[in-house]
């Protein structure tokens, strides 16, 4: 009879082999509507083909779990570590990510065989070894980085079927969320003083959310939900997007180079969006979604608000369960909610530099390459969106994208200073 301990460290691999089963079968799952030519077309620099999200992934787990912790792995072919490395420069040059589109080879076939081969050399691994601590926080970070890229999966598609003049849906039977009248909005004071803010240490988190640390706010007011589209069509009727007056430079300079008129997926009709389940009314009572920050901070102070921090944002999210319209939902398309919705439908603007916060250490080795090195020019976003994953969203959750950038689900809620 196997002792204790052996049972306890039985039990938690074959919990460790479940997870890793299901959170690599969804991504898989999630292109069970594509055809082999849908996942390998790129159309911006910022989307990847399906393909290589697949592959990347699974390159991730070869290079550094199998081949840092299994005797004599044998790498299933060598010149992945070339095509498939995004951006770790520590584990050596990668093939330019603009021209991921132009990679025919390996072929999708190829792909699956290739993560067949990795699953079967990972569930080994698991099962031999899954109880050593060191190990298991591994595995937990490329579980959280293969739940990122699923979301980018399915943000990466639909800007590919967007720019197809035949508007195809990823999937035809994607139910849309069911209609609501969103809530009225009203903001809710808090006042000011020092908070804690980042990771508690219970469960897991990224380096990116650590150190908890003190953070000062001000007093000041937070709205209750997101923004919805109907609001965002009133400042574009009441000409919002040629105001100037409204619009930080850069953000007036992206509006003129790019000919910003309305949110990325909206129909000139602004009656209509583009949509994971093809061409819809625009639900008018759902959160907007699909803005830059430029856009966001231009509503702002279209409405006499601003953006919130990221620490005013954390604060007011903390004690919210984590539930909303995630991926799990199975809409993937923001919906009209009576709830504060701080979790879910559209990733959150906030007014804060994506920055390192007092004390922070990247993790070691290549890893550390993961969030630290981008913490510059770019903006923190919180909350998740309808395309993530449940068990991968926290308060304490930090993302980040440059002001400029819309192909995310990505929306905002307003805040204001002092008190309403």
């Amino acid at each position: 009879m196997a002792s204790t301990a052996e049972s306890v460290a039985s039990d938690s691999r074959a919990d460790l082999s479940a997870r890793y089963a299901e959170v690599r079968a969804l991504t898989v799952q999630l292109c069970a509507t594509l055809a082999p030519e849908d996942t390998v077309v790129q159309t911006m620099a910022d989307v990847s083909p399906t393909k290589w999200h697949l592959a990347h992934v699974t390159w991730f787990w070869e290079r550094f779990v199998l081949q840092a912790h299994v005797e004599n792995y044998e790498v299933f072919d060598e010149g992945f570590d070339f095509i498939l490395n995004s951006y770790y420069y520590t584990a050596g040059q990668m093939y330019p990510r603009p021209r991921r589109g132009l990679l025919a080879r390996p072929t999708f076939a190829e792909v699956l065989d290739y993560r067949r081969h990795a699953d079967a050399a990972m569930q080994a691994l698991i099962a031999e070894r899954g109880d050593e601590a060191e190990l298991k926080f591994l595995i937990e970070v490329g579980l959280n980085h293969e739940q990122q890229h699923q979301e980018l999966l399915l943000t990466d598609i639909k800007h590919v079927f967007a720019a197809n003049p035949l508007k195809p849906a990823m999937n035809p039977n994607l139910e849309a969320p069911p209609p609501a009248s969103a809530t009225e909005l009203t903001f809710t004071e808090v006042d000011g003083g020092i908070v804690k803010t980042g990771a508690t240490g219970d469960g897991f988190s990224f380096d990116n959310e650590t150190p908890r640390h003190d953070a000062l706010l001000n007093d000041h007011a937070i709205a209750n939900r997101l923004v919805t589209n109907r609001e965002f069509l009133d400042f574009i009727k009441d000409g919002g997007y040629t105001t100037p007056e409204l619009w930080l430079s850069d953000g007036w300079g992206a509006v003129n180079e790019h000919g910003w008129k309305r949110p990325l997926y909206w129909g000139e009709d602004l009656a209509s969006e583009f949509t994971l389940g093809g061409t819809r009314d625009l639900d008018l009572d759902a959160p907007v979604a699909h803005v830059s920050c430029y856009e966001a901070d231009a509503f702002a102070r279209w409405a006499g608000a601003r953006l919130p921090t990221e620490f005013e944002w954390e604060y007011a999210a903390a004690n919210e369960p984590v539930e909303g319209n995630l991926l799990e939902s199975g809409y993937w398309h923001p919906a009209a909610s009576t709830g504060r919705q701080f979790f879910g439908d559209s990733w959150e603007w906030t007014s804060s530099p994506y920055a390192p916060y007092p004390g922070f250490r990247p993790l070691d080795g290549s890893l550390g390459e993961y969030n630290g090195k981008f913490m510059c020019n770019q903006i923190s976003v919180r909350g998740g969106s309808c395309v993530t994953s449940s068990s991968h969203i926290r308060a304490s959750y930090r993302s980040f994208f440059y002001p400029h950038q819309r192909w995310q689900f990505m929306g905002f809620r307003l805040a204001k200073d002092g008190k309403t």
